[in-house]
């Protein structure tokens, strides 16, 4: 069976993680946000700034591409060098980038559109002015992965665009997570896991329902 095949087989699996995963995710926020007052900390407002500052500069000003595109296969180099290759070759431009390397998979080659590098770096020190950088650089991260999903990437078509898709959401969503776990003090990671775990059963219970309304026809 082709590799392709197999990736698309793999993604429809992940679909219901990927359903799961979301619904515990607003979950968690809608708590968060509602009854924890989230949206009354600073840290929230000053996330939000960022964002909103960042999206104004995205639509309204000239798009710093040379940016992205050095951090995109920046993306590439780290993960190569993570997983124990080699980059013989790095090359940024206006008009695109690409690297050279001895090691290739789905990880290196989709990492740039779930692994916000800017935003990994901003985190470093923690203090408050420091949500309204991780605010604008994740939706850097967020709205040029957007843009260039939709110019038909070969990064994505290379592995399968729907595997692709999939792996790049679950990816995204769980590192949100991340942070809304993070950002919010009345949400830990036992209670996130815990949320997650009751989801899945009702899920699983679904299921099982439904294949047993199919066999009782």
């Amino acid at each position: 069976m082709p590799t392709r095949w197999v990736k698309f087989i793999f993604a429809i699996f992940l679909l219901p993680i990927c359903a799961i995963l979301t619904q515990t995710f607003f979950t968690a926020f809608a708590r968060a946000t509602v009854t924890q007052r989230l949206w009354a900390g600073e840290e929230f407002w000053f996330f939000s700034l960022g964002a909103v500052l960042w999206m104004i500069a995205f639509f309204g000003l000239p798009r710093p591409i040379v940016i992205y595109v050095f951090g995109h296969e920046l993306t590439h180099a780290l993960w190569v060098w993570m997983m124990g290759g080699r980059v013989s070759r790095f090359r940024v431009s206006s008009e695109g980038g690409h690297v050279v390397t001895s090691k290739a998979n789905f990880w290196i080659a989709l990492a740039p559109y779930f692994f916000p590098l800017y935003s990994i770096l901003a985190m470093q020190p923690y203090w408050q002015l420091l949500y309204a950088v991780v605010g604008a650089t994740w939706t850097f991260h967020f709205t040029f992965t957007c843009w260039m999903i939709l110019k038909n990437q070969t990064d994505l078509s290379d592995q399968g665009t729907f595997f692709s898709l999939v792996v790049i959401y679950l990816m995204n969503l769980l590192l949100l997570s991340v942070m809304l776990i993070l950002a919010s003090p009345h949400i830990t990671f036992a209670s996130f896991s815990a949320d997650l775990l009751t989801n899945l059963g009702n899920f699983t219970q679904w299921i099982s329902e439904l294949m047993h309304s199919f066999t009782q026809r």
